[in-house]
């Protein structure tokens, strides 16, 4: 189940199996009670027990100035409609959005809007699985999207985090109102050499700004911050109510992939360096600063992914190697175990409730349950896209169902250049019809020897 590696990976590595050539395909399944093996035809549609054939529809034409006009709900060629409401109640694949015009990288949602970002620099915006409306930055692919009550903070491959506002006379306007940093401390900075730092030789930048791609965003809503990752190895912390940069670390010896931030003041960062590290938020002077307080990883393989479950207080982080470890913090951190349900990278991440989504370049998705105790269940693998699942959005289900129990709608975002949408709850009677001899695999927990012991492939 593990695949072996012989050398530390690099970030070019990584970045290749990141853009892999992925199977583009016009139309997507709508999937009312699909099991593993139909969805993997995304020419088939499953009604029941029966299949029949799709049309294979036109492709979606090339538009011009598509932000400047409400969309075409009905008439949209690219969007295969499929209510989340209403009187579907069965679990698994719910719907799906096919992006023809490139790989989706971000996913961000909000209530019954879901916000998709992609390397052709768009960012659109999609209600009950109809296009609702978008906007466009001038440059670089968007890698990553946070969403802040009217606010939207934008992550892109050309190193800047872009500031959009809604509209609150017409919510399908946005409008990009900045962007991180911002204008006047760029220039006020600039001026006072001891602000710059050299990157590499007779090369240097300003402190307060990314030279490379912005690869990650997190929100720690309390404290009103904002971290940005970045390849350039640095973690930047950002006051929202101002957009001032507050700090800049240098973080990490390689990319920085993924930034969650987490319980107790505390922020964890992982990079393809092989690491995990987790800082603190403490007092100095009249302000704060971030520490490092513990390395919790260190490894050959590239970290891929990070998630947080606040409520249990675990920490889940993906690599490139197809492992999650994971750990738990009581009076300290120390390593829960290892989710062994990938063969090659995971690419993201997310939690809701005692649920934790593993999406891979292998296609899957795996939903896992934390049982009492820290051991964790694959109840099942959700599978149907035909390129890698590069990210990951989880919301409340409005409705519970007949037993009342808790739902989710998770998104699958892929390099296949579509967006899945499923139904998931974290009761096993309701999600066996898409089991799979893949299913049921268990967490292998540490003697408590190992705890907190770095985890390196033989």
């Amino acid at each position: 189940m593990v695949a072996e590696t012989n050398s530390r990976p690099h970030r070019p590595k990584l970045g290749a199996l990141l853009h892999s050539e992925a199977m583009i395909f016009p139309r997507q399944e709508d999937d009312n009670n699909c099991n593993s093996h139909s969805a993997m035809n995304p020419r088939l549609y499953c009604n029941n027990h029966s299949t029949t054939p799709i049309p294979t529809g036109e492709l979606s034409p090339n538009f011009s100035s598509p932000w400047n006009q409400p969309s075409p709900y009905a008439q949209s060629p690219w969007i295969i409609p499929s209510p989340v409401n209403g009187k579907f109640t069965n679990y698994g694949l719910i719907g799906s959005i096919v992006r023809e015009e490139g790989h989706v990288y971000s996913l961000a949602a909000s209530g019954d809007l879901l916000y998709t970002g992609s390397d052709s620099k768009n960012i659109r915006v999609w209600k009950n699985l109809k296009e609702f409306t978008g906007f466009k930055s001038n440059s670089g692919l968007v890698k990553a999207i946070v969403i802040h009550g009217n606010k939207i903070f934008t992550g892109h491959q050309d190193g800047k985090i872009r500031i959009w506002k809604i509209s609150s006379k017409n919510t399908r306007v946005y409008k990009q109102i900045g962007s991180l940093p911002t204008f006047k401390d760029y220039i006020k900075s600039s001026v006072n050499p001891k602000n710059y730092v050299e990157v590499r030789r007779h090369h240097n930048v300003l402190r307060i700004k990314h030279f490379d791609a912005v690869s990650c965003l997190s929100l720690n809503e309390d404290a009103g911050l904002l971290y940005s990752g970045s390849w350039d190895k640095t973690l930047k912390v950002w006051r929202v109510s101002d957009y001032k940069c507050l700090e800049s670390v240098h973080a990490h010896e390689d990319a920085i992939n993924s930034v969650a931030a987490g319980f107790h003041s505390l922020v964890f960062t992982g990079s393809a360096d092989g690491t995990v590290k987790a800082w603190k938020r403490e007092l100095q002077g009249r302000g704060t600063k971030h520490f490092l307080v513990q390395t919790l990883l260190k490894q050959e393989s590239a970290v891929t992914a990070l998630a947080v479950n606040e409520g249990g207080a675990v920490l889940y982080c993906g690599s490139s190697n197809g492992l999650v470890n994971f750990w738990e913090h009581e009076k300290h951190l120390s390593q829960g175990g290892i989710l062994r349900g990938h063969k090659v990278a995971v690419l993201c991440l997310a939690t809701a409730g005692n649920l934790v989504f593993s999406g891979s370049a292998d296609k899957s998705i795996c939903l896992w349950r934390r049982e009492v105790g820290g051991v964790h269940t694959c109840l099942t693998v959700h599978t149907g896209h035909s390129g890698p699942v590069k990210c990951l959005a989880v919301e409340e289900d409005n409705e519970s169902d007949d037993n009342g129990n808790e739902r989710w709608i998770l998104y699958s975002g892929s390099l296949d250049k579509s967006v899945k949408v499923w139904r998931v709850s974290d009761n096993p009677t309701e999600l066996s019809v898409y089991e799979s001899p893949r299913v049921r695999y268990y967490s292998s927990v540490y003697p408590e020897s190992q705890q907190g012991t770095p985890s390196r492939l033989k």
